[in-house]
């Protein structure tokens, strides 16, 4: 019998002597992640376990980005980094526990959602989206698969190994994330600031989450590229318009005309039944945003009532 294993653990309970491990969580090629408790508090963390003789520099380089970008948040919608514990063999991520699950297998159990409670997604998801873009920190990979849920059903934004800083008047150009989610401008592997590639991420998981599917299906890559490329999807019936509106207003192919952050957060149809802890008039206030569409804000049940069909796509 190989001892490997048994050493492996005696290793672990030695350096996290303030943790208890668990179960597996799960595994991937160079980490595996265990359930374990903190054992003065009893509260229950997610460690990440990273073998170093198993990463190579580019993985080294995404663990360490990870690691540095969430060192800067403290948001109730983005996972927080206890702890980093480094010893020469390994690198122990301790993070908060999220035990429901992801968005991903929430949708694809309960299909599409109704209205309300894809807003309550929605706003939880753009408010800790905003966090990260205050801190300069674009995601780059948004999806279901990379939003956890907790025992309420919050949301929590996790896997920001692709995740980058950005600089004013810099651009980047890195290909990155999953195509479904990917925004016109990285596919076409063209430049761009980094937050409206986000926001174009945000908008496919709105409509995911109203629809149960995605905008853009085609049978092969290019398919799906040309779909991307030239903004063609359809809205469903059953959408009410002032989400059409709010949709067709974040999937536009041309960045420049996207929606920002700031303008999502007001539009009507966003606004409805608005968590009153989400609320950062000072966040908002350091942006400079377009002022036409976001008529009504005092009023959104007004607005929505105001949209005709010839104004949505």
């Amino acid at each position: 019998m190989d001892g490997s294993g048994a050493r492996r653990r005696a290793s672990s309970s030695n350096i996290l002597t303030n943790y208890k491990l668990g179960k597996t969580l799960g595994a991937g090629a160079f980490a595996k992640v265990k359930l374990a408790t903190h054992i003065p508090t009893e509260i229950k963390v997610a460690i990440k376990i990273l073998e170093r003789r198993s990463i190579n520099d580019s993985e080294t380089e995404k663990v360490r980005r990870e690691i540095n970008n969430l060192r800067l948040f403290s948001h109730p919608h983005i996972v927080r980094l206890y702890e980093v514990i480094e010893t020469r063999s390994r690198i122990y991520l301790v993070m908060e526990y999220m035990n429901s699950g992801d968005l991903d297998d929430y949708i694809t159990l309960s299909g599409r959602l109704q209205e309300d409670e894809a807003r309550h997604f929605f706003q939880q998801i753009i408010s800790g989206v905003e966090c990260c873009h205050l801190h300069m920190v674009v995601h780059r990979d948004l999806k279901p698969r990379n939003l956890l849920l907790d025992s309420e059903h919050n949301i929590k934004i996790c896997d920001f190994g692709l995740s980058n800083i950005t600089r004013d008047g810099h651009f980047l150009k890195t290909y990155c994330g999953t195509p479904d989610f990917a925004a016109p401008e990285v596919i076409c592997n063209k430049l761009y600031a980094g937050p409206e590639v986000d926001v174009w991420s945000c908008g496919v998981i709105l409509y995911n989450l109203m629809c149960g599917r995605l905008p853009f299906n085609a049978e092969n890559l290019p398919g799906l590229y040309a779909k991307i490329k030239n903004g063609v999807y359809t809205f469903p019936h059953y959408l009410s318009l002032a989400a059409r509106d709010l949709i067709s207003r974040i999937l536009i192919v041309d960045p420049i005309n996207r929606l920002s952050i700031p303008e999502i957060r007001r539009h009507p149809w966003f606004q409805l039944h608005f968590p009153r802890y989400l609320l950062m008039p000072t966040v908002i206030s350091v942006y400079n945003t377009k002022e036409q569409h976001l008529v009504h804000e005092d009023h959104p049940e007004r607005y929505m009532r105001s949209l005709s069909p010839n104004q949505t796509n």
